[in-house]
């Protein structure tokens, strides 16, 4: 008879092993989860781990766009995967769409017996899909996407115990999603105007400090740009304040579709917005306030309520070094300039 005795004093301490593994990773997981709050960094530490763990050929993150009820490819890693990175599978498609309607976790051992499989994601990628495991990710009954991985390294297949394995790794990751999100709109919250979602002035009077210390540092302009609407009382009392609301979003657009991406802009108060430009000097700062005034003067505002409206901007412009010294002198160097627009022609451009 076979001598076993080896063998059979090896599977307990394999066994032993392979939960020591276990607990080691999701204590790892735990710990960065807890340590970071950027979304995007969370992702990759769980991805990460449960590739060393479980072993796919292929593996995805796919969220939830709540605007087109879709789901996303966040994180696609294996290969062909850089080809299916924008496609989107609606709720209900594919074996990851089902999941996610049904909230539930699903193993597949083999993709050419289960009907719920779509082989949309391997015509694109030219891979070959022969088993999956994909497990939601759950959070207050809510589903935020899934995690989907696909043909075990080796040819091996995917088992019951992976699943429970990525299911538990899954509900820590959505546990970590909910929180980072939940922090990024609170910081949001503080330094956006909930309105036109541009920065609030709480936000640029700390962000202006700064922005002035560096511009003493390098020897470099820092320009400021006051707007203030022209006649925006006239849109609010003819046609109501929702409409005025609205004309602001759509000028918030304008603004920031033509400012770069190093600048600044906010709403100061009411129909005012400050544009911070750092490395810019006044007369660029004045060239791209003329920019803005014609693009506003050009624009014909609120046509989906049928209104038609026209509007026009007053603007000032000062620079620091040259008008201003400090955070309030530059505020208000640029808000006289603007004045003296408003207090004669309107819908101009004036330096300090």
């Amino acid at each position: 008879m076979p001598d076993n005795t080896l063998k059979k004093n090896h599977q307990p301490a394999d066994e032993t092993t392979r939960r020591l593994l276990h607990l080691a990773t999701f204590n790892e997981i735990g710990k960065a989860l807890t340590s970071s709050i950027n979304i995007k960094e969370i992702l990759n530490i769980v991805m990460e781990k449960i590739s060393i763990l479980l072993q796919p050929k292929n593996w995805s993150l796919l969220l939830l766009d709540e605007d087109t009820d879709e789901l996303r490819f966040e994180i696609a890693i294996g290969d062909g995967a850089d080809k299916i990175k924008k496609l989107r599978l609606k709720i209900g498609e594919g074996v990851a769409g089902w999941v996610a309607r049904e909230k539930q976790p699903l193993l597949v051992p083999d993709t050419s017996k289960d009907p719920r499989f779509s082989k949309k994601a391997d015509e694109m990628s030219k891979f070959s899909t022969r088993s999956i495991i994909c497990v939601p990710l759950i959070t207050r009954g809510k589903c935020l996407g899934v995690i989907e991985l696909i043909n075990k390294v080796e040819d091996g297949a995917f088992g019951p115990e992976d699943l429970v394995l990525l299911t538990t790794m899954a509900d820590y990751t959505a546990i970590a999603i909910e929180n980072a999100r939940f922090l990024a709109k609170i910081q949001e919250l503080t330094i956006t105007d909930d309105l036109t979602k541009l920065y609030n002035q709480r936000f640029l009077q700390s962000r202006l400090e700064y922005e002035l210390e560096r511009a003493r540092r390098f020897n470099y302009s820092l320009s400021l740009i006051f707007l203030d609407l022209d006649h925006f009382k006239k849109i609010n009392d003819t046609y109501g304040h929702l409409s005025g609301s609205k004309l602001l979003k759509e000028v918030s657009k304008i603004i920031s579709a033509l400012i770069r991406t190093t600048d600044m802009a906010c709403r100061y108060g009411g129909d005012e917005f400050l544009i911070l430009l750092p490395e810019t000097s006044k007369k660029n700062a004045a060239l791209i306030a003329e920019k803005l005034r014609t693009s506003i003067s050009e624009h014909i505002f609120l046509t989906e309520e049928g209104i038609n409206a026209v509007l026009s901007g007053s603007f000032g412009v000062a620079s620091f070094p040259s008008d201003a010294h400090n955070k309030n002198e530059l505020i208000q160097k640029a808000d006289h300039a603007m004045y003296r627009v408003k207090n004669t022609t309107r819908n101009a451009v004036q330096s300090a």
